[in-house]
């Protein structure tokens, strides 16, 4: 299995620490092989700022306020449309706001770094088809999804 991520800078607020590219790869990697997603896929990354994802978030749910991350995808009950160029499936788009990773990096004392992983990790679970409109047991099946994705990152966050 591999993954094509296209990732696309659209914000020009906050600089974009050198690594952070391989790192999503990384990140909608491990999270396909955590799913065990059997074929080749594609996803599209996009950094905006928060006033990006405002207009997006109002646009597409109705909420006027900025968020962290949106995502987009585009299967349904693990189908997928193939990209005929790159025979690879296209599961969809994820938008994260910058502005938001920062700021939710330092208060939550891990670093953007891990924000961003988390983020993608989270989106892509998306994209694969969970939800958490049930505050419940989705919700808490897709934290212990994500959790166990970025500590095979290295990214997991040590209880004291």
């Amino acid at each position: 299995m591999k993954i094509k991520v296209n990732i696309t800078n659209a914000q020009t607020k906050s600089k974009i620490p050198v690594g952070t590219k391989l790192l999503i790869r990384k990140a909608c990697t491990a999270t396909l092989v955590e799913e065990n997603f059997p074929d080749n896929a594609e996803v599209e990354v996009t950094f905006v700022d928060d006033e990006q994802i405002k207009k997006y978030n109002n646009e597409y749910r109705n909420i006027d306020k900025s968020t962290d991350v949106l995502s987009f995808p585009l299967g349904e009950d693990g189908v997928y449309d193939t990209n005929p160029e790159t025979n690879n499936k296209m599961l969809g788009d994820i938008v994260i706001s910058v502005e938001h990773a920062i700021s939710q990096g330092e208060l939550y004392g891990h670093g953007l770094r891990r924000e961003i992983a988390y983020l993608t990790v989270h989106s892509m679970l998306h994209l694969l088809g969970y939800d958490h409109v049930d505050e419940g047991i989705e919700k808490a099946k897709m934290r212990e999804k994500e959790e166990a994705i970025l500590t095979k990152l290295g990214l997991a966050i040590t209880k004291v």
